[in-house]
């Protein structure tokens, strides 16, 4: 057993333990736990991510509930330990919930939580935002700047892709992949390809919408359409963006075959889960491919980055902050 992790406590006397495993942004979430009379105690460990022996550490011998992190592996050790300890509930600060044995739950009693919808329009922002920077070479150009390499003008200075009138593709037109749609093709007048299992019928609606509005403008129309399969977005696709769960048939989704089939100078971004995009081969088809640029905020081995991939100029890497807006963070 671990050794004890450190806390700070709020509402001491109250009558159910909640713990959270992490400290979280504001301060609304305490008081809605502490009106209904709960004792809640926020880990304060430096650790960034808490092994299965700190968790076991901080459930102790009485606890009503626990507030995770989707980093943490919450399997039948854990679960069976909040239940021992009286445990009704796991909430898990995340869309999705692959860290999850939602089987293992059950079978001690314990409801699952988490958060879909919330995080919808902060994360297809920041693949949007990645979308952009890589297409313009932003980093690249930032760096370069800061450098102080920069002896002026060159018309063949950092010339990237210009986005209007390309396609956007999306692989996963949920929520977040739908909202991600709309940013690029009314903020840049993209046409869509998709694929996803189900029909996307309001971005279709919204696509067909705009598309009409341009045209009465006197503007190109944008276009949409429902890829028969996953390779025909990546090979039609200027700029593609990964949007599905996480599950055995989206494990390495992206593997070297279908890097393949896409465009040498395209643009992939993954704000997904890490494991989508096999991560060794990405690394290669960056080497070999150097106009083909990506925008990654997950990675297969989080927090760790594949050997090479830090190196990659055509590589744009931020530390998983798709979720981190004030506003989504606080409320």
């Amino acid at each position: 057993m671990a050794k004890p992790v450190s806390i700070e406590v709020w509402n001491p006397s109250g009558k159910y333990r909640v713990i959270s495993t992490k400290a979280m942004p504001g301060t609304r979430w305490i008081r809605l736990l502490t009106d209904q009379d709960c004792r809640v105690e926020i880990c304060t460990s430096k650790k960034t991510i808490l092994s299965v022996e700190d968790i076991l550490a901080l459930i102790g011998e009485k606890c009503d509930g626990v507030i995770g992190q989707l980093t943490e592996d919450w399997g039948e050790a854990l679960f069976s330990a909040l239940s021992r300890a009286g445990g009704k509930a796991f909430s898990n600060m995340a869309v999705g919930y692959n860290n999850v044995d939602v089987n293992a739950a059950n079978k001690y009693g314990v409801a699952v939580g988490n958060t879909p919808g919330v995080l919808t329009e902060t994360t297809a922002e920041l693949a949007a935002s990645l979308s952009v920077a890589a297409s313009r070479r932003i980093v690249e150009a930032d760096e370069f700047m800061r450098a102080g390499l920069y002896d002026g003008w060159l018309p063949h200075l950092f010339v990237g892709n210009l986005l209007k009138g390309q396609t956007v593709g999306v692989i996963g037109a949920g929520r977040i992949g739908s909202a991600y749609a709309r940013m690029m093709i009314e903020g840049f007048k993209m046409n869509l390809i998709y694929y996803d299992l189900y029909q996307a019928t309001r971005l279709e609606k919204f696509v067909t919408a705009y598309g009409e509005f341009l045209k009465a403008n006197g503007e190109q129309p944008v276009t949409w359409k429902r890829a028969g399969s996953m390779e025909e977005v990546l090979r039609e696709g200027d700029v593609i963006s990964l949007h599905p769960i996480l599950d055995k048939t989206t494990y390495h989704l992206i593997n070297k075959e279908r890097l393949s089939i896409m465009k040498k100078e395209a643009i992939l971004v993954n704000c997904s889960r890490g494991p989508v995009v096999d991560e060794v081969a990405l690394v290669e088809h960056l080497k070999e491919n150097p106009m083909f640029r990506v925008g990654l905020d997950v990675f297969e081995d989080e927090p760790y980055m594949k050997p090479g991939l830090a190196d990659m100029k055509n590589a744009i890497v931020v530390p998983h902050i798709a979720s981190a807006s004030k506003v989504k963070r606080t409320s």
